[in-house]
């Protein structure tokens, strides 16, 4: 399998670190027994929302219920769901196993920007579902990912192995991946806290008035169309994404967006609340163009010129869950939107 690896990136030094979770299961009773101490950034924690936070394979009911029937104790004692946590409390608690749930291997090229024993960086191509779902099993980065390594975190959620974050089906660009629960965990805090740093590049229908500005707007749920995500100033939850103007032409614009939230759809929603939707997103007001429009030609069967909604994650930049080091990834503009930006320069500059 092909790797790409960015020369340009830094390339962390793996240092061992002290181990602050063991695990140890009971196959005759189909639990499993952890030994967890509390880190010193955690103060005030409630214990039920900081078990959630470590093992999110289990719904924090879930966990609730373990607590209630003394299956979890802090230093030794029985405590409350509520209970607060202090650094170096050290924590016992028995889980129930999880179910098997099977993955099916799928050798599906990936293309890889960087790798360590802790991280897999991709560059992750469009038409692609992150992880298995209803209705959609097979082709999606899990597949992949499952066949390319056997050392994978326990992910976000079943059927989720490695998994920190998401992006849309038709986006395209960097993604970051865990290979085991304290990378997990570490990286997963700092997208929690928004201490990561995440820009996008979009191309969009029209150019708006300012040249940069933000946009904040609450999303929720579409009343109507539970696929979509709408902006719900009364119940949506708080939305924020700052833009900026790379490049003007006639009809279009090359924006670059730096997201302060994470919301799903957030920023295809709001550049289609300020009247500039992306380029191909159906979903949202954008509309495909073809090559005899730039062209400002007669109309002909042609293919347009994208097919998928025009955006994509450029940049990433986090903490390294072991060194500490701050690494920053960048992935090209992949090959249908650098076309697109090309016959724009070509026919619509300004």
């Amino acid at each position: 399998m092909e790797q790409n690896r960015s020369q340009s990136q830094p390339q962390p030094k793996v240092k061992a670190e002290k181990q602050t979770v063991s695990t140890l299961s009971d196959k005759s009773t189909n639990r499993r027994h952890s030994t967890l101490q509390v880190g010193n950034s955690i103060k005030e924690r409630r214990l039920d929302k900081y078990l959630h936070s470590r093992f999110a394979n289990f719904s924090r009911v879930m966990i609730q219920k373990q607590i209630g029937a003394g299956a979890v104790k802090v230093n030794g004692k029985i405590v409350k769901s509520s209970f607060k946590l202090s650094p170096g409390d050290k924590i016992d608690l028995t889980l129930p196993e999880l179910p098997s749930k099977e993955i099916q291997p799928e050798d599906i090229p990936l293309n890889i920007i960087y790798e360590d024993s802790h991280l897999i960086i991709i560059n992750k191509q469009a038409d692609m579902i992150v992880h298995p779902a209803r209705g959609n099993t097979r082709g999606t980065l899990v597949n992949a990912l499952v066949y390319y390594s056997d050392k994978l975190s326990s992910g976000l959620g079943e059927f989720r192995p490695g998994i920190v974050h998401r992006l849309d089906r038709d986006t395209t660009g960097v993604m970051v991946i865990t290979k085991n629960d304290t990378a997990q965990w570490k990286v997963a805090k700092q997208f929690e806290r928004r201490q990561t740093k995440k820009s996008y590049l979009a191309i969009v229908h029209g150019t708006p008035e300012l040249t940069s500005d933000c946009i904040s707007a609450p999303l929720g749920v579409h009343p109507k169309v539970r696929e979509k995500y709408a902006i719900r100033p009364e119940i949506g939850k708080e939305a924020i994404t700052f833009y900026e103007v790379l490049e003007s032409f006639r009809g279009f614009s090359l924006l670059k967006l730096t997201p302060k939230t994470g919301r799903t759809h957030q920023i295809r929603v709001h550049l289609s609340y300020i009247k500039h939707p992306i380029v191909a997103d159906d979903m949202y007001g954008g509309k495909l163009v073809y090559p005899w429009q730039l062209a400002d030609a007669e109309p002909s069967p042609q293919d347009p010129i994208i097919s998928r909604c025009a955006l994509h994650a450029s940049t990433l930049e986090f903490k390294h869950p072991t060194t500490s080091e701050t690494i920053k990834f960048e992935a090209p503009l992949p090959e249908d939107m650098q076309n697109l930006l090309d016959m724009l320069r070509k026919y619509r500059g300004v």
